[in-house]
């Protein structure tokens, strides 16, 4: 347990250094960014005292490097001050639509991670079948497609043609459940298709490489039945390589959703953080970014966890 507690410890350490290098670099491109923030919140018609008024109030007018430490302090404490535009603390702006996020994440996570497994282990049992040729050109076409490709081709069938569901995801207060799982069916299906493959070809790889090993041609000598060999003896030796990749799609699904929730007007954070961009609003970029990143560590730190507990060589390094 202390070996477990060690190995847990030292990612964080390293997760906690990446996330301020991460942080480095988010404050400093988006200052490196053209154009002057006072000017665009002001307007081309503000005066020279406005602008430096403004830039004094936002405190534009002391040097990078003690903006980003006072920046830096108030993140710690998740205060990301407030929006340029409509001057609400940021982090009353991006919470609600992270929780959103979630949920699209969650919502694409249930389908995908039992989907992809199962379908992973069907055409590892079938190798160089019809089924598995199948599969892989579709995996192939899935991964090699853009999200906003996939998208709007679903809106065209799904949303124009066929009508089964709307276009646009757009959410309001009340809703039930069900219409909220149906608004939000398009997008998260998006997100499916996308990481289903990128699973189930990970889960089909690992099983067909254990296939191969000593244990496994025991077992099936003795006449265990192939399921059986899979599910009892291929599987569990697996599960490090599959989990990680669970959680790094995981990751994706929560990082990576900004194009889907634009081709959907899904009013979740990657929604928030494109918005935010063309109105020049930095200190919501800013946020939103280095929530992203700290996700993502989050779930890399995750995976790691995982891979350990479920693999005792990992937990005694030599």
């Amino acid at each position: 347990m202390g070996d477990i507690a060690g190995l847990v410890g030292k990612r964080l350490g390293l997760g906690l250094i990446i996330l301020l290098v991460i942080s480095v670099i988010i404050f400093f491109m988006v200052e490196l960014l053209p154009g002057d923030i006072a000017q665009a919140v002001l307007g081309q018609g503000a005066t020279e005292e406005n602008l430096a008024a403004l830039r004094k109030e936002m405190g534009l007018d002391q040097p990078a490097i003690v903006r980003y430490l006072g920046w830096l302090k108030d993140a710690v404490v998740f205060d990301f001050g407030s929006s340029v535009v409509t001057q609400e603390p940021v982090t009353s702006i991006i919470g609600e639509r992270f929780a959103k996020t979630l949920f699209l994440a969650a919502y694409a996570a249930v389908i995908a991670v039992p989907v992809s497994i199962v379908l992973g282990v069907l055409v590892a049992l079938m190798r160089n079948s019809i089924f598995d040729r199948v599969a892989n050109v579709l995996t192939l076409t899935s991964i090699s497609s853009p999200e906003f490709f996939l998208g709007y081709i679903l809106i065209l069938y799904f949303a124009v043609k066929w009508g089964m569901f709307p276009a646009i995801a757009s959410l309001s207060e009340g809703m039930s459940f069900v219409e909220l799982l149906n608004r939000a069916f398009l997008p998260a299906l998006t997100l499916v298709l996308v990481v289903v493959a990128h699973m189930m070809r990970m889960t089909r790889a690992s099983i067909i490489n254990l296939l191969a090993s000593p244990y496994i041609e025991m077992a099936r000598l003795k006449g265990a039945p192939p399921l059986k060999v899979i599910v009892r003896h291929a599987l569990p030796n697996a599960w490090a390589p599959i989990i990680n990749v669970v959680a790094l799609n995981l990751a994706y699904l929560i990082t990576g959703v900004v194009l889907v929730e634009v081709v959907f007007v899904y009013p979740g954070i990657g929604q928030a953080l494109v918005d935010a961009v063309s109105k020049r609003d930095f200190p919501v970029v800013q946020a939103c970014c280095l929530i992203f990143a700290a996700t993502f560590i989050l779930l890399n730190l995750a995976a790691d966890v995982g891979a350990i507990l479920t693999n005792p060589r990992l937990r005694h390094p030599k």
